[in-house]
């Protein structure tokens, strides 16, 4: 029971969870609101800037000589999710409402995650390497792809709330490319130092779930979320995931990449970053909305890293 708890029960999904729950039945005051805002923007900044200067462009240059594994996992983030988003997007909205459905669309719009893609590519013993680059590179690309996705994309489906690019510079872009250019001179300490961005990463969402849930609260904007809705979102996540699985498995092989180049494909292609997606989604919505576009990315996370977690031990035990 212990070693099941250690394996599938991470104490941040505990917190998340615990926020989720203090945000959904404690009332906040207005002043108490403003101050958890005005946090989540300070710790939005400082997270991009942590972001900037942690990542080296050394990995990055010699990743991408694998050209066919990395233009492959950049199309099944950018393209391959996306067009799924759209899709899904049209078909889930008289289930789900316009905000959850809004929240899939956003959801197939960020880029991959770092930590994860790349811990599991490892267990499940394929192109570390290729995954420690392809997952640098989604998430550089992000910064600038994602924003402009959201605001063309998200505004042409009907989403409304959505920032302009000036919020995306002064809070995203700018403090990442501050990041970058320290990083020759800090980069090493602070990847020396992997406390700094787990702290980072994990405070920044806390705060973010935090404000937004509280303020959707406050607006009213639950009493239109039945279980049916949350029902409706996991078969529909459960469904993005098993397609997008299923094409870059069998489209690594089209593409004749090697066993280990599709296992990086497999874990880098199909993960959605919530330590990108939530702070992204505090700048480019408005507090009520980014809340309930929230939770889809929540939901989408935790289905990722158990299903990806054992698809991971499968292939570990391959010949």
């Amino acid at each position: 029971m212990l070693r099941f708890l250690r394996t599938w029960i991470d104490p941040f999904v505990v917190a998340l969870l615990a926020t989720l729950a203090l945000g959904l039945l404690v009332p906040f005051p207005k002043a108490v609101l403003g101050v958890v805002s005005g946090a989540g923007d300070v710790a939005v900044t400082m997270l991009f800037l942590v972001y900037g200067m942690r990542l080296s462009t050394t990995e990055v240059v010699a990743g991408l000589r694998n050209m066919r594994l990395q233009g492959a996992i950049l199309a099944a983030t950018y393209v391959l999710f996306p067009a799924i988003g759209l899709l899904v997007h049209a078909v889930a909205t008289p289930w789900l409402g316009t905000a959850l459905a809004a929240g899939l669309l956003y959801l197939t719009l960020l880029p991959s995650t770092v930590q994860s893609s790349v811990a599991f590519t490892s267990i499940a013993r394929g192109n570390v390497a290729g995954a420690i680059c392809a997952a640098t590179v989604s998430n550089v690309a992000g910064m600038f792809l994602t924003p402009l996705l959201v605001l063309w994309l998200m505004g042409r489906a009907g989403s409304t709330g959505t920032g302009g690019l000036r919020d995306v510079l002064l809070q995203l872009l700018v403090p990442f490319l501050v990041g970058q250019l320290l990083q020759p001179f800090v980069g090493r300490w602070v990847r020396a130092r992997r406390w700094i961005s787990r702290t980072v990463d994990r405070g920044t969402i806390l705060l973010v779930v935090l404000g937004a849930v509280a303020s959707a609260t406050a607006g009213g904007v639950w009493a239109g979320v039945t279980w049916g809705m949350v029902a409706a979102l996991l078969v529909l996540s459960a469904v993005v995931l098993a397609v997008v699985l299923a094409v870059n498995w069998y489209g690594g092989a089209a593409l004749r990449l090697d066993v280990a180049d599709r296992v990086a494909l497999l874990m880098c292609g199909s993960k959605k970053s919530l330590a990108t997606g939530l702070p992204m989604a505090a700048v480019l919505f408005a507090p009520a909305a980014a809340a309930t576009v929230a939770v889809p990315v929540i939901v989408f996370h935790q289905l990722q890293l158990v299903v990806c977690a054992v698809l991971a031990r499968h292939l570990a035990r391959r010949r």
